[in-house]
């Protein structure tokens, strides 16, 4: 049966602060954790309003400290502007903190202006992803001391402190050579909300085989997906429409490439897409269209975004909602309160 969490995309919506849009991403775990949700995973962004918060592992530690049971994680910590050791040894305190809670989910990112204010530079981004993910792995694998000489990273043998717990590191991945970097390395896929069904099925059929090639256990992964998800009546998803519309073109307008000639999206469309695509619609529609979609592709977890409408009553409405659908066992009509599902102890190979 697949598992559903939540993705809090903390974007900012008019008229409202980036503080504001930050502490309402704590009201909203603490939703999901009184709506029966196993997790919550958030999102990083740099210098745009499409996401108010630069620091995955530092909203994730918050929201461990400001819930009781369920686990938080990242999606995505950007490998491509962090010292993978420096990721490394957050992420071990954080597990260290709240043992078994934290998940760390690492993406490339994107050539985006970060690249140059953090000082990491687009070469490290187009050419220097998988050495930062091996190296991270190697940090999180239960080692006592770890040396790495490489042409982006050279560290001298040191001690690792807190220690790892060998715990999977989930990859972002939008293209087949990401997904097969992560299944050489065993690592699960952490797949996004543009892509079709169709699309997520083949970068797992890519994952699988570079696995089983690379002597990993291809029923091991946890591999999970993201999925717009809204409950309501037509009028809601009219006013989704204009909401997403809105931060689309403003959030996502703000992005400064450090390549020419980035081509722009048509937004309504691309809103249009996703809501045909995506959970959106009566909490019938909204349940048989994530399991079509898990059916199709095979992902044992599901991430919702849940923030489209921007009113954190609404939010917490349609997270409610959303609990009620999804975590009620069939012909009990009472939601029960889930223990969050423990993290494999796998070490990635």
């Amino acid at each position: 049966m697949t598992a559903h969490d939540l993705f809090l995309l903390g974007g900012v919506f008019p008229g409202v602060s980036p503080g504001e849009t930050l502490r309402r991403l704590v009201g909203h775990a603490k939703a999901a954790e009184t709506g029966g949700f196993g997790g919550v995973w958030v999102a990083e962004h740099h210098f745009i309003e499409y996401g108010a918060n630069p620091s995955a592992t530092l909203m994730a530690a918050h929201l461990l400290a400001a819930t009781e049971r369920i686990q938080v994680g990242t999606a995505v910590a950007v490998l491509s502007n962090r010292h993978p050791v420096a990721l490394g040894e957050e992420t071990a305190m954080l597990e260290a903190l709240a043992p078994g809670r934290f998940r760390l989910g690492v993406g490339r990112g994107g050539p985006w202006i970060d690249l140059d204010v953090f000082g990491t530079g687009l070469s490290r981004y187009e050419h220097g992803f998988e050495e930062g993910l091996r190296l991270l792995v190697h940090w999180l694998s239960g080692e006592e001391e770890v040396s790495h000489t490489g042409e982006f990273f050279d560290v001298l043998p040191v001690r690792v402190m807190p220690p790892g717990n060998g715990r999977p590191v989930w990859v972002a991945a939008t293209s087949e050579e990401t997904a097969r970097l992560a299944g050489r390395l065993g690592l699960p896929l952490l797949l996004g909300m543009h892509a079709p069904d169709e699309d997520h099925a083949a970068l797992i059929g890519a994952w699988r085989r570079e696995a089983e090639a690379h002597g990993c256990d291809p029923e091991g992964a946890e591999h999970v997906s993201t999925h717009l998800a809204q409950i309501g009546a037509s009028t809601d998803i009219d006013r989704l429409r204009r909401t997403l519309s809105e931060l689309l073109n403003r959030g996502v307008g703000q992005y400064v490439s450090l390549r020419p000639g980035r081509a722009e999206r048509d937004h309504a469309a691309y809103v249009d897409w996703m809501i045909d695509r995506h959970a959106a619609g009566s909490a019938e529609r909204v349940a048989e269209r994530l399991a079509v979609s898990a059916e199709a592709t095979g992902v044992a977890r599901q991430l919702l975004f849940v923030e489209g409408l921007g009113d954190p009553e609404a939010v917490r409405d349609n997270i409610a909602a959303l609990g009620e659908t999804l975590n009620t066992p069939p012909g009990t009509g009472v939601r029960p309160v889930r223990a969050a599902p423990a993290v494999s102890n796998r070490d990635p190979k």
